[in-house]
């Protein structure tokens, strides 16, 4: 296909490695479309495979998130045909024009949700459903600590949580960002006193569940927080990866749980992922939760864009827009 361009890493490294390529996209084979794409969400996943945290064969073809419209439809596909508006974030290559995508990871976006919108919150959606509504069943009157509350995972938990009646203890790195989020407490600033603040705030409890997509630097913090058999759920490595744990220290902690989901777990079937993105087209549609983007850019300035990202200047989801 000519005119299809993508954005890609040519070497592991920092923003700069980020480069544009045409390339031709081919024709959808058996059980997959071609979609052309309107626009791409941005996520710290992005990162690391750029950095090479995560491994994959150069050059990297970035971005698992992206929105457009159907433009073929390959054989034994049944559900979709050509002009429906669909999402995916599964897999790599979501930075181009055009994608190949799987059928069965895709989804239909549904009227009243535009494409920029399911862009921005196809992977943080449905990442905080599964958090939410999977990770652990909370019940009205829990309590909940939320790290980085402001950014694109945290805009979307903090609001599905306390529909749900959870009592939600927000945290961000600046008092600018703690002002955007409407939680029950708002907290900004170090980690090193946040958790003598959240024990005042439950009773010198502590809280039920520490959702913590932050890493290395909120580890601490996080487990102090928590209640006895409260659970850790460690999502992300924002400020680097999360150091080699002790069983002991959670033994002390107070019998304490941790676990490290990911996505792609909890939409690993097409029943999996249909539901999830159900729960949270469901709730977009409803208005609990919306999309909330920070910042657009271009695609071919995602150099710039990973820079403000990892920079933390930041706020809610951020979008490419091709």
């Amino acid at each position: 296909m000519s005119g299809a361009w993508r954005m890609v890493a040519r070497s592991h490294g920092g923003p700069e490695v980020i480069a544009r390529e045409d390339f031709d996209p081919g024709a959808p084979g058996e059980g997959e479309l071609l979609v052309a794409q309107d626009a791409v969400g941005l996520n710290f996943i992005d990162t690391y495979y750029r950095t090479g945290l995560y491994p994959a064969p150069l050059p990297v073809p970035l971005g698992s998130e992206g929105a457009g419209q159907v433009v073929a439809v390959g054989a034994g596909v049944t559900g979709f045909a050509v002009g429906d508006r669909v999402g995916s974030a599964s897999g790599l290559g979501a930075y181009a024009s055009h994608r190949i995508i799987a059928a069965d990871k895709a989804v239909k976006i549904p009227d009243g949700v535009s494409n920029e919108d399911a862009a921005a919150m196809m992977l943080k959606g449905m990442t905080a459903c599964y958090l939410a509504e999977d990770t652990i069943q909370l019940a009205a009157g829990q309590v909940a600590l939320v790290h980085a509350a402001a950014g694109g995972v945290g805009s979307v938990l903090v609001p599905w949580l306390r529909d749900k009646g959870v009592i939600v203890i927000a945290h961000c790195g600046s008092a600018e960002k703690a002002a955007l989020v409407d939680a029950d407490h708002s907290l900004h600033g170090p980690f090193d006193g946040l958790a003598t603040t959240v024990r005042d705030l439950t009773g010198e409890k502590g809280v039920d569940v520490v959702y913590d997509g932050v890493g290395k630097d909120s580890w601490a913090a996080s487990l102090a927080s928590l209640k006895r058999r409260g659970l850790m759920v460690s999502y992300g490595n924002a400020s680097g990866a999360v150091p080699p744990v002790s069983l002991l220290d959670l033994s002390r902690g107070g019998s304490l749980y941790v676990t490290r989901p990911t996505l792609f777990d909890y939409i690993a079937t097409p029943q999996e992922l249909a539901h999830t993105a159900e729960r949270l087209f469901d709730r977009m549609q409803r208005g609990v939760v919306k999309a909330v983007i920070g910042q657009r850019f271009a695609l071919s300035e995602a150099a710039e864009a990973h820079r403000a990202l990892e920079a933390r200047e930041t706020t809610g989801a951020t979008v490419l827009v091709v």
